[in-house]
């Protein structure tokens, strides 16, 4: 049995929820832990299909995604982006160590941030790409891409190990 630290409900006074240390069956660590290395697996592998996808056969829809305001050339920003999403991809696919996983996953987080402009452009633009040629489908497209954010930090525990990595070394 582990210990993980869980909020603490009813407990009265203090500015926030307390947390105490609260029991945990090695079995459900265990599982936590093959659900989020299925779920980087499975990332990795989107990532690497989408990067394939940026260097071949949907190339042309890629570059509907890169803003009209973008000062660079919309075939080599795809195809640079392509390059990125095949070097996470592998990343994502190899690296199952701590800290280098986080790092990896910190840094996939970073470039969903990074590309969320060009979704945002393709909605404001009215650019049709991957059969979003609607508005509406266009601004659900938008709600996906924070939860990506969400997936990348998640499953390699990004934010666990940074908090860690801060607190040893912020002194």
């Amino acid at each position: 049995m582990s210990l993980v630290a869980g909020p603490r409900l009813g407990t009265v006074g203090g500015d926030g929820p307390a947390t105490e240390k609260v029991p945990v069956k090695n079995g459900d660590a265990r599982a936590g832990r093959r659900v989020r290395a299925v779920g980087q697996g499975l990332l990795g592998a989107a990532l690497l299909v989408a990067g394939t996808g940026h260097l071949t056969f949907q190339r042309d829809e890629f570059q509907a995604q890169v803003p009209s305001w973008f000062p660079a050339d919309p075939d080599v920003v795809v195809l640079v982006s392509g390059v990125v999403e095949l070097a996470l991809g592998v990343a994502l696919v190899t690296q199952w160590r701590q800290p280098r996983r986080a790092l990896v996953g910190g840094v996939t987080a970073a470039f969903f941030v990074a590309v969320f402009p060009g979704n945002i452009a393709q909605f404001v633009e009215g650019n049709d790409g991957f059969g979003l040629d609607t508005d509406a489908e266009r601004a659900v497209r938008l709600v996906f891409q924070p939860l990506l954010v969400a997936w990348a930090l998640v499953a390699t525990e990004a934010i666990r190990v940074g908090r860690r990595w801060w607190d040893r070394h912020r002194h």
